[in-house]
């Protein structure tokens, strides 16, 4: 008989990593409560450890423009539709 692949849901690995990473309790006794093999924990331990990384540096990307640049860069389109609109219709004689 083949047996399926279980599927864990984005949250309880999260929990399940969060858990080991935090050591209270070690990989093995994890594995036995969660009935979960210990390879598993370690791999989605270090993925966690891994996406930790890329949540703080996403942060230190620059915040949103100022409204002053919006609205700069929302006239410079006004602008270049208007020119392309009368282009258009002197084109077809409109």
């Amino acid at each position: 008989m083949k047996q399926s692949r279980k599927r864990y849901s984005a949250e309880f690995k999260a929990k399940v990593a969060l858990e080991a990473i935090r050591g209270e309790e070690t990989v093995a006794q994890l594995s036995v409560r969660y009935s979960i093999h210990s390879s598993q924990i370690v791999k989605w331990k270090k993925e966690a450890m891994a996406g930790l990384a890329e949540i703080f540096a996403n942060k230190a990307k620059p915040s949103r423009k100022g409204p002053e640049a919006e609205i700069k860069e929302l006239h410079a389109k006004i602008g270049q539709l208007t020119v392309e609109r009368d282009f258009l219709a002197r084109a077809f004689g409109r």
